[in-house]
C-alpha cells in the first residue's frame, strides 16, 4: 500500500514541475515574505503547511496543533480557534534565515481540491450563509455591478448574491473588490513553481494521503486525519453533482472562462476538464 503511495506522489509532483518548466519562466526567482505568507509552521515535526482554503484547511490546521503540542485531540479544537487564535505560527512572520533554513529542512506539503468543486464550496459557504464579512465586502460590491435592478435592501446587506452573478464578479478584470484566498489560484496561494513541495495531497483522496503524511513524518499513531466537516455540518459536503447544478446555471461561455481562469490549476494538479 506504502508503495503505490509513494508512486502517486511522484507522478503528481513530476507533473507540477513539468507543468512549472512548460509555463513558468520565473523558476529562478527569489522567494519573498510574499510568496511564503500561506505558509503554516509546525517546528516540532518539521512540516510546512501552504493552507488552501476549502480543501481541509481546518482539519490540517487542528493537526498541526496537536502535532505541536498545543492541544490533546482534534476534536478539542473549535473552529473559531483554528482560523482566529493565532496558535500556529507562518512562515512570514521569520526572517529571512529562518525562513530558508525552513524551506531547506522542513517537509513541504499542500493539499488541493477540483478547482470548480472548491469554487462552489466556498461560494455555498460564503454568500448562501449569514456572514458578517463576504455579505458587506463582497455581496455589496458584486450586486451593485452586476445586478439590473437590484432592491434597496439587497444593496445595503450585500446578501443573496447568485452564483451567476458571483462568477461575474470572478471573470471581471475589472473587480469592484479585490481577490480572495477563497477563490485564488492554488498556484498564486502557494507558488509552486518557486517552492518545491515534498508532498501534494487531494481532497478527494484525503484520509488515505493524510494519513499517509503523518505516517512519513512520524506522528504519533493515534493521530488520525479528523473526518469531521467544520462549518455547516448538517449540510452536504459539495460533490461533483452539487457543482454541476450550480455551473448549469451558467452560459457555455461563462462555464469556458471559469476553466480558463483556474487553467494552470487544473494542468499542475492533473485534474480533467469538467
Amino acid at each position: 500500500k506504502w508503495k503505490s503511495l509513494y508512486q502517486i506522489q511522484r507522478e503528481r509532483k513530476q507533473i507540477m514541475r513539468e507543468t512549472c518548466s512548460k509555463y513558468k519562466s520565473n523558476n529562478r526567482r527569489i522567494i519573498t515574505p510574499y510568496h511564503v505568507s500561506r505558509i503554516f509552521v509546525e517546528d516540532k515535526y518539521r512540516v510546512l503547511y501552504c493552507e488552501v482554503p476549502k480543501a481541509g484547511c481546518s482539519n490540517w490546521k487542528r493537526v498541526l496543533m496537536v502535532l505541536n503540542g498545543l492541544a490533546s485531540s482534534t476534536k478539542d479544537i473549535q473552529h473559531n480557534t483554528v482560523h482566529y487564535g493565532n496558535y500556529l505560527k507562518r512562515l512570514d512572520g521569520f526572517d529571512h534565515k529562518g525562513i530558508y533554513h525552513r524551506l531547506n529542512s522542513y517537509t513541504k506539503m499542500l493539499f488541493i481540491r477540483e478547482p470548480f468543486e472548491k469554487l462552489v464550496s466556498a461560494f455555498r459557504d460564503k454568500f448562501e450563509h449569514p456572514n458578517n464579512y463576504y455579505h458587506p465586502v463582497f455581496g455589496k460590491a458584486i450586486i451593485s455591478r452586476y445586478r439590473v435592478n437590484a432592491t434597496k435592501e439587497a444593496l445595503r446587506t450585500g446578501s443573496g448574491v447568485k452564483f451567476k452573478e458571483f462568477i461575474q464578479y470572478l471573470l471581471d478584470v475589472h473587480r469592484p473588490v479585490g481577490m480572495d484566498i477563497h477563490w485564488d489560484h492554488v498556484n498564486r496561494l502557494c507558488s509552486p513553481c518557486l517552492i518545491d513541495y515534498d508532498f501534494v495531497g487531494k481532497f478527494e483522496s484525503m484520509e488515505e494521503d493524510a494519513n499517509f503524511f503523518l505516517h512519513l513524518i512520524g506522528a504519533p499513531q493515534n493521530l488520525t486525519f479528523p473526518k469531521f466537516k467544520d462549518r455547516h455540518s448538517d449540510e452536504e459536503r459539495t460533490t461533483t453533482k452539487i457543482t454541476q447544478q450550480y455551473f448549469a446555471q451558467l452560459s457555455p461561455s461563462q462555464r469556458q472562462r471559469s476553466y480558463d481562469f483556474y487553467y494552470m490549476d487544473y494542468l499542475m494538479f492533473n485534474y480533467s476538464k469538467p
